[in-house]
């Protein structure tokens, strides 16, 4: 009865080396299509809010162009690193869509600020491969040191204006005018001359000089800590905060309420782009308030 149990062996083998192919070619689809996401815990810096333009992922699976947004917008705001997920086999495109996100500067940016600036990246590498699998890397705007040394000084600031008596909009108008009143726009910024980081929230809490995306961040830091909705708002050449209060969205621009003078001495603040709407925004037909509708579509 041996010869039988070997005979059956070796049929078996023969036939897995006659269809080896088709065998390895069957496991391989059956992994593909069914692809294990890994999904860890987003880190503290996460807001976990849908906005129109983007909404977090429930599955990390796209089957379409906002499905991409969607994940790449989820990947950030929970503060991943590196993230990996799969094309499913009918989403045709898929990869063609990557390939076209992953170098669209303006659709990542504005991606980009509806999360904690401690959260925003960077740069966004994406690695992508003919079996569908994308791999995801974020370089992080913000490095261990610069977070702990503007978390310090943020608790250090709302020691020194806040008040028990205060609403949250008063403490909004007392951070408006406390980071204006502590900081310089930082002219040399463009000419890339600048020994500051005013890019970022370091540049006017810890160094104060500033452009407007370190304006930009460093009232949205403090918004996020109070529980205020918020989020930013670019154009081509310009960025700002947008506000939930009084149940509606308005826009607050540090950069323009801290004009830039002739005396370099003189420190300058105004409220003319404090908690406007978009018609009082738009009053003043300033192309750098010039912004995509489409995507910042809370503050129409």
């Amino acid at each position: 009865m041996k010869w039988i149990k070997y005979l059956i062996i070796i049929i078996i083998l023969v036939l897995i080396g006659t269809n080896y192919d088709k065998i390895t070619s069957k496991i391989s689809e059956s992994m593909q299509s069914n692809p294990n996401v890994v999904i860890s815990e987003p880190n503290n810096y996460y807001k976990n809010v849908d906005y129109a333009y983007v909404k977090l992922s429930k599955d990390y699976v796209p089957y379409s162009k906002q499905d991409l947004r969607n994940i790449f917008y989820s990947i950030l705001d929970s503060g991943y690193d590196t993230f990996t997920f799969y094309c499913p086999s009918e989403y045709t495109s898929c990869l063609s869509d990557i390939a076209e996100l992953s170098k669209d500067k303006d659709t990542l940016t504005n991606i980009n600020n509806f999360v904690n600036p401690f959260n925003s990246f960077n740069n966004v590498k994406v690695i992508y491969s003919s079996t569908g699998e994308i791999n995801v890397e974020i370089s992080k705007l913000y490095d261990e040191d610069e977070i702990n040394s503007v978390k310090k000084r943020m608790e250090e600031i709302e020691k020194e204006i806040y008040t028990n008596e205060m609403s949250i909009e008063d403490k909004i108008l007392a951070l408006h005018d406390y980071i204006i009143n502590h900081t310089r726009y930082d002219e040399k910024r463009q000419s890339g001359e600048s020994p500051y980081k005013s890019n970022k929230a370091y540049g006017p809490l810890i160094e104060g000089y500033a452009v407007c995306g370190g304006y930009a961040d460093a009232m949205a830091l403090f918004l996020d800590k109070l529980n205020v909705p918020n989020f930013k708002v670019s154009s081509l050449t310009h960025v700002w905060n947008a506000v939930y209060v009084n149940n509606k969205w308005l826009h607050l621009d540090l950069t323009w309420d801290d004009p830039v003078t002739l005396n370099s001495d003189v420190q300058t603040l105004t409220h003319k782009f404090y908690l406007i709407d978009t018609p009082a925004l738009e009053e003043y037909k300033i192309t750098d308030h010039e912004f995509d509708k489409t995507v910042y579509q809370e503050v129409i």
